[in-house]
């Protein structure tokens, strides 16, 4: 440690900190642009100058190492016309028009020009004008605002891994450009928004909607994806207008996808807004009531092995333990939250979770990936791997990936192979990447959807596990055998055992041999063409999408924005979002429709409140109040004794922006999914 005095104030700071650093430790507030606590220091804007004694001038302290002893004074005559004078520079070519920037209410320019600037300028010349680039759908420029802080530049460097954004020219001409022009392919294109100092980058399908004070906020949890991702969403009019991140250093730091931040539009179209029965072929809308009767009374002689549910890939906890209640009532153990098909090892919960956590990224120094693609299933996870690869240096941080990859990965790695083949030489020992792992401190695996969605997933991660057991991959202090989820509700519907009990049928076994009754639960990314023509469907969800068309019973649901709830995400851990809105229409909360269609059918859930509910969930599985995990137990799966294939494992050929209702009922992600076409090593076959 480094003992500095800061204003008369001593304090101590890590060695190699920046003056900076050792200001704000001290409690004493440092203007600054250009740098960013999780960017590289640029060093270019100058705004956070500070007076170091014996110094001969003013220094930037962003970049400025300090020594023990060091005396820093950051409010003195001389600091603050530094200051006065930096500010009248950046703000000579700056133009006026804070009345229609959207950045207005959030901009660091407005903020310290007020603070730190002097109230005049002494240029009267032509103020200089920068044509706007076109970056893609997402993030409209107004590239006359920009100050060359850098940020942008430096974000799709360091974090995104696309640098495509870069200065031109020198002096008064500089610009930040893509030079040649075209859009920005970063799922993480909308945090530069975020980083962004000034008015240059915003939200272009978000432009003219909202001042910042207009809007409401609740704090949520990103369900696009299974990372669970903090979030604030902000609400004007009873309509969300917009989702940002929320900091959070052990899941998401500060960013957030694409997906994420920009599906907001699909919030409100496509919506299941009544009740829906169909009637003689033809659906008519129809009370709660009405339709809570057409259920019971298809219901009426159906034995519970006849009756099934699905749950879908964005339910809260809340509404799959109010659906399993239901149907454990009617004597149903057809259950499943698998819509994909995938097989788990559900005899320890850290065997179906990233059981490193997102941290343990930060602590890896080898890696081995199978079946999965990080930058397209869990974009700002995939900005961890990255970071812990620039960390470590080019070269120090080996991974070797089984399975296809995009072209454009953001870390360079060792193709291993296309198939479960290369696992068998890795097995016993005799793969050369085996030497990688076991030399590693703490080597990880990432074993993703591509691998666990086959017949032979079971074979797959007992033999993973093994080489883990063998490499140091799980061993006393470090399990680093993880699982990466694409499903928001994946880890909270195992952990509440949403999977078939003793006796009953998965999805594929309800869809093969047929159900009276089907209940799907927001249910919408398997081939609904597979149910049985003659099984009585009931949709309960909040989108019109294709599973809805299939229905003979419409429930309308709440989306995640519309209620509060649960959500575990795929390290385990239990987070929770809060209601920003109310639902439209007559849509409700899911548990709430579940529970009073319980009494219609005298089977009455024993619940009434969310309380009830989620001490419900704790006697179910005490993680959901921070206990030990419960064990989830399921009869064998049908492939479980079946040897190893030598099919080459295959990512999702879905586009990245269409994996769910809500973003296939935005215009937002229908243009990224037409401009950013799906690649070419993904949809091969």
């Amino acid at each position: 440690m480094v003992r500095v005095i800061v204003d008369g104030t001593p304090v101590e700071v890590a060695a190699g900190s920046s003056a900076l650093q050792a200001c704000e430790a001290a409690g004493k507030e440092i203007p600054r642009f250009c740098y960013h606590e999780r960017l590289s220091v640029a060093g270019n804007c100058r705004m956070c100058l500070v007076e170091v004694v014996r110094a001969p001038k003013p220094v930037a302290s962003c970049g400025f190492p300090v020594s023990d002893g060091m005396e820093i004074r950051t409010d003195t005559e001389t600091v603050r016309r530094a200051r006065r004078a930096v500010m009248e520079f950046l703000l000579i070519n700056h133009p006026l028009d804070c009345p229609i920037c959207d950045q207005g209410g959030e901009c660091d320019l407005q903020d310290q020009a007020y603070g730190y600037g002097s109230g005049i300028s002494r240029y009267h010349e032509e103020k200089r004008a920068v044509t706007n680039k076109d970056l893609g759908p997402l993030v409209k420029t107004v590239m006359t605002r920009c100050i060359q802080c850098t940020r942008c530049v430096r974000f799709c460097t360091e974090v995104a891994g696309t640098p495509e954004l870069g200065g031109i020219s020198r002096g008064e001409n500089l610009e930040i450009s893509t030079y040649v022009e075209k859009a920005l392919t970063s799922e993480l294109s909308g945090n530069l928004i975020d980083i962004c100092p000034v008015g240059a980058l915003t939200s272009k399908p978000g432009a003219f909607q909202a001042r910042p004070w207009e809007m409401k906020k609740a704090d949520s949890i990103d369900v696009t994806d299974a990372l669970g991702t903090n979030t604030v969403v902000q609400v004007r009019g009873g309509e969300v207008k917009r989702i940002v991140p929320r900091v959070n250093d052990e899941v998401n730091e500060e960013w957030l996808s694409d997906k994420g931040r920009f599906s907001v539009d699909g919030l409100k179209r496509r919506r299941l807004d009544r009740p829906w029965v169909r009637v003689h072929g033809k659906r008519q809308a129809v009370s709660w009531q009405d339709a809570f009767v057409a259920i019971a009374k298809r219901l009426e002689g159906v034995p519970g092995n006849r009756i099934g549910a699905i749950a879908g890939d964005l339910c809260d906890a809340e509404s799959l333990t109010a659906l399993r209640d239901l149907m454990e009532s009617l004597g149903s153990a057809n259950l499943d939250c698998r819509q994909d098909g995938a097989a788990y090892d559900l005899s320890d919960r850290s065997r179906y979770t990233f059981a490193s956590g997102v941290t343990g990224i930060d602590e890896a120094d080898a890696l081995l990936i199978i079946g999965a693609a990080p930058r397209h299933d869990a974009p700002v996870l995939n900005a961890r791997i990255r970071k812990r690869y620039l960390s470590l240096g080019r070269g120090k941080f080996p991974i070797g990936v089984i399975g296809p990859q995009p072209s454009d990965t953001t870390w360079s790695y060792e193709a291993l192979g296309e198939g479960p083949d290369v696992l068998a030489s890795l097995y016993d020992g005799s793969h050369p990447f085996c030497e990688a792992l076991r030399t590693a401190e703490k080597p990880m695996i990432i074993l993703g959807h591509g691998a666990l969605v086959r017949e032979d997933s079971l074979a797959i991660q007992a033999a993973v596990r093994h080489i883990a057991e063998t490499t140091g991959v799980v061993k006393d202090g470090w399990n680093g055998l993880n699982i990466l989820h694409t499903a928001a509700s994946r880890v909270a519907a195992l952990d509440l055992g949403f999977v078939p009990g003793q006796g009953g049928r998965s999805m594929r076994g309800m869809l093969s041999s047929g159900v009276d009754v089907l209940w799907l639960l927001g249910a919408d990314e398997f081939p609904v063409g597979g149910i049985s023509p003659e099984t009585f469907v009931i949709y309960q969800g909040s989108h019109g999408d294709a599973a809805a068309a299939r229905a003979d019973v419409i429930l309308p649901g709440a989306a995640w924005t519309e209620k509060d709830g649960t959500y575990v995400n795929t390290e385990g851990r239990v987070q929770q979002a809060f209601r920003a809105v109310f639902p439209p229409g007559e849509a409700r909360e899911d548990w709430r429709i579940i529970r009073a269609f319980s009494e219609v059918i005298d089977h009455r859930l024993p619940f009434d409140t969310a309380e009830e509910l989620r001490a419900r969930m704790a006697r179910i599985n005490p993680v959901f109040v921070g206990g030990a995990p419960a064990s989830v137990s399921q009869p064998p799966f049908a492939g479980s004794e079946t040897i190893m294939t030598d099919r080459p494992f295959r990512l999702s050929r879905q586009s990245y922006y269409l994996t769910n209702p809500v973003s296939r009922a935005s215009e937002t992600m229908a243009e990224c999914a037409r401009v950013y076409s799906v690649p070419a090593a993904i949809a091969a076959e």
